[in-house]
């Protein structure tokens, strides 16, 4: 039987409308694909300070760059970290175009479960109060501590609320629209609450925040063209989770890539855990080959980055232990030059970078343009050069430090384009 025409004019009726996302979702792909890199790398060249040979050259051939290049290009030094958060809400669609757009050639998905085990790009399992708009729908009285008001209407636990992805279902989680991170903790109200992105950030891009799962990064990277860099997030809840060991989780974010047909070499699986590093390295070795293991120890009681005999492990073991890439704090790779005379650097790699590239350990960073301006409350990401650089213009001296002698194979970045920008101009990698 012949379909009736109506039935046939109804059909591509709806077709005709389901066109034009399909071709705009494409066309936003490609669009994104072409780098621009925006104002902020010439305004960090014309910060720097020139109180050594080495920054008043650097700057120099910066300057030069920037007036000469016209055809930016991707790099994989550039590492899109949860793509562009410093003016985009991170982990969306829109924070990993706008990385892709500004030349990372790697762009990163944390990724954490939600209730039905749906994998889900997120920094945090427990991070939906500060990072969505949970708190303002429905879902906020399922939250593991959910906003509570008093009998005048005024919230009363700012400072305590907590939501989780593992508290909701995909479905529910899809409902979600992320927000710039950050919260008022001492606010009355869920507005106010809801209103504490830090002032050097900006709500400018706020109002479209596109949640992403696992797999839909993973299309969206491969359409984008870029490599992929998941990190295993630490489960706020008990494990097994439902069933679900940690070596379950472990293996489930992996077999989505296999899913994809994404090759092995275009993915940098990551993790905190040591164990999650070890069980790729063992069970999946064409990932394993190149894990990052981010290394926090710094929080530990006993542990000093500047004394060899307080790592445990030590970089020796790691090596021994399968692993090939180290990822720490950018300070931990650092140390101040007080010193310097006119011709050197303020700036030198610290022992645990001399350790690690003895060992064999590449080396990747993070995370640049996290925080504030340098002189005001950006330190923590420079505290070990606290004492030889106090303005933004000088980050890009750190960038050349850990670029040309700490030797770093890559660098997170909460704005892509001055890593992408220092790269296309320098190749120091090369």
């Amino acid at each position: 039987m012949k379909p009736r025409p109506s039935i046939l004019i109804l059909v591509s009726l709806i077709l005709l409308l389901l066109a034009p996302a399909t071709v705009a979702a494409e066309d936003e792909v490609t669009a994104a694909s072409h780098v621009t890199l925006g104002p902020r790398p010439l305004f960090l060249v014309q910060d720097m300070d020139e109180e050594t040979q080495r920054s008043s050259d650097l700057k120099a051939e910066l300057m030069r760059c920037a007036a000469s290049t016209e055809d930016w290009q991707r790099s994989d030094f550039s590492i899109g970290h949860r793509g562009a958060p410093m003016q985009f809400p991170e982990h969306t669609r829109e924070s990993y175009l706008a990385g892709a757009q500004m030349g990372a050639g790697i762009l990163e998905c944390d990724v954490t479960f939600t209730a039905d085990q749906a994998l889900v790009c997120r920094h945090s399992q427990c991070d939906l109060h500060s990072t969505t708009n949970i708190v303002a729908t429905d879902l906020a009285q399922k939250c593991s501590v959910p906003p509570a008001f008093n009998e005048a209407g005024e919230l009363t636990n700012a400072a305590d609320i907590q939501c989780c992805t593992s508290d909701i279902s995909l479905a529910e989680f899809r409902t979600l629209e992320g927000k710039m991170e950050g919260v008022n903790t001492e606010a009355s109200s869920i507005e106010a609450y809801l209103a504490g992105t830090p002032g050097w950030r900006t709500d400018l891009y706020d109002s479209r925040g596109t949640l992403m799962t696992h797999a839909e990064s993973i299309e969206l990277f491969k359409g984008l063209g870029v490599k992929m860099t998941p990190e295993l997030k630490a489960p706020s809840v008990e494990m097994p989770f439902h069933g679900m060991s940690q070596a379950d989780y472990a293996r489930k974010m992996i077999d989505e890539y296999r899913a994809a047909d994404i090759p092995a070499s275009d993915v940098y699986v990551q993790s905190f855990n040591l164990d999650d590093v070890r069980y790729w390295v063992d069970n999946a070795p064409e990932f394993g080959n190149q894990a990052v293991y981010l290394d926090d120890r710094y929080s530990q009681d006993d542990f000093d980055h500047t004394d060899p005999a307080t790592w445990s492990p030590s970089m020796e073991e790691l090596a021994e232990q399968g692993v090939k890439i180290l990822a720490p704090p950018m300070w931990m790779l650092l140390a101040s030059n007080p010193e310097a005379s006119d011709v050197e650097s303020r700036i030198v790699p610290s022992v645990y970078a001399e350790r690690a590239k003895a060992a064999g350990l590449d080396l990747i960073a993070w995370t640049f343009e996290r925080s504030g301006p340098l002189a005001k409350d950006g330190e923590w990401y420079h505290s070990t050069t606290d004492d030889v650089i106090d303005n933004d213009g000088d980050k890009l001296l750190t960038l050349d430090v850990l670029a040309r002698d700490v030797g770093i194979i890559g660098l997170f970045s909460d704005w892509p384009a001055t890593v992408t920008f220092y790269d296309n101009c320098m190749n120091a990698r090369g």
